[in-house]
């Protein structure tokens, strides 16, 4: 499987301007589609996206490609084969895990530079038992009582957003 990754974002060297990039991590992501809109969105964020297996799609499924299509080739991207490897890899990464199942809202928690933030898959979210392992860390979106959850892509987009926003938008114009 084709990685696709070029090393960093085009136009955003972090170690140029002296910050670590943000990082948004998909736990077995299920929707190309809600993929490639990430991607995308990371890519204009200059974030990196790190993806856990299992994907439930193909990388250069059309749907990807068409999310992301102009951006794809420019995102930063890693993978992982699971939790434990993405951990494995990330040594001592400052975690926030995103969830409708905690209390704590995003926007009361401070990122620091380079904060990874995680989002669960579409149709379950990130486990209990990993949730239960970072209860310090845990983070939600409010929302109206009887809404299960925003789409994924917008979840991202707002998180990751107030963490750039806490940030000063360092690097962005």
């Amino acid at each position: 499987m084709p990685t696709f990754q070029n090393g960093g974002v085009k136009g955003l060297d972090p170690l140029r301007l002296g910050f670590d990039m943000m990082n948004v991590v998909l736990l077995e992501p299920e929707i190309a589609a809600n993929t490639g809109n990430i991607g995308r969105s990371c890519v204009a964020a200059g974030a990196a996206l790190h993806l856990i297996r299992p994907l439930g799609f193909v990388v250069t499924d059309k749907n990807i490609k068409r999310a992301g299509m102009d951006y794809w080739y420019e995102l930063d991207l890693h993978y992982y084969d699971n939790f434990e490897d993405f951990l494995a890899k990330n040594g001592d990464a400052r975690l926030f895990l995103t969830s409708s199942k905690v209390e704590r809202s995003y926007a009361s928690v401070k990122y620091d530079e380079g904060a990874f933030i995680i989002f669960g898959k579409e149709s379950a979210g990130i486990p209990r038992e990993i949730l239960a392992r970072y209860p310090d860390r845990c983070v939600r979106i409010p929302m109206m009582p009887d809404v299960r959850c925003l789409n994924l892509s917008s979840s991202v987009s707002i998180v990751l957003y107030e963490a750039l926003r806490q940030q000063e938008f360092r690097g962005l114009v």
